[in-house]
């Protein structure tokens, strides 16, 4: 059992991809929040640990289109429910997007733009969070649950709800 980059004889991992043993220098770690924003984890990226060989062919480059889908996300125009009056020119075609159970109000939006923005959209309107406490002992902590719509909107558009606020 030697390692398959280095070829030293002390090896305690095995690559998520390849299936090779290989040596912790030799080792790229994916930490277990990457790609958490997917709604489901490709088998192939559910190994924390990679050969350099397999990391720089397959895992880097799904990293960074993932990494470059979740800076797009921020950049999504977001619209709350209460703001009917600025959206009522936004076609509405595509079904709504739910995340459940998400610990942070932020990264609900987060992930919702991130759907949005998977699916080729540049804005979610309609937006609606909910807060649900959960009691445990006498701690107690808030899990959000949200809902979108996912839209385009046109620079006219967005013209005109900047012209209202």
């Amino acid at each position: 059992m030697s390692c398959c980059v280095c070829q030293k004889a002390k090896t305690n991992l095995t690559c998520g991809s390849c299936g090779e043993n290989v040596c912790k220098p030799c080792t790229e770690f994916l930490s277990e929040d990457s790609f958490s924003f997917l709604k489901t984890k490709p088998k192939h990226l559910e190994g924390g640990a990679y050969c350099l060989s397999c990391y720089n062919n397959k895992i880097a480059d799904e990293l960074s289109q993932y990494e470059n889908k979740v800076e797009n996300a921020k950049n999504i125009l977001v619209f709350d429910i209460t703001q009917g009056k600025e959206t009522r020119l936004i076609k509405r075609l595509e079904d709504q997007i739910e995340v459940k159970d998400c610990p942070d109000k932020n990264e609900t939006v987060l992930r919702l733009a991130f759907f949005a923005a998977e699916l080729g959209f540049n804005a979610i309107v309609d937006m609606n969070l909910k807060p649900k406490k959960i009691k445990v002992g006498g701690y107690q902590h808030t899990m959000w649950t949200g809902s979108a719509t996912p839209a385009n909107v046109t620079a006219a558009v967005a013209a005109m709800e900047t012209a209202y606020t």
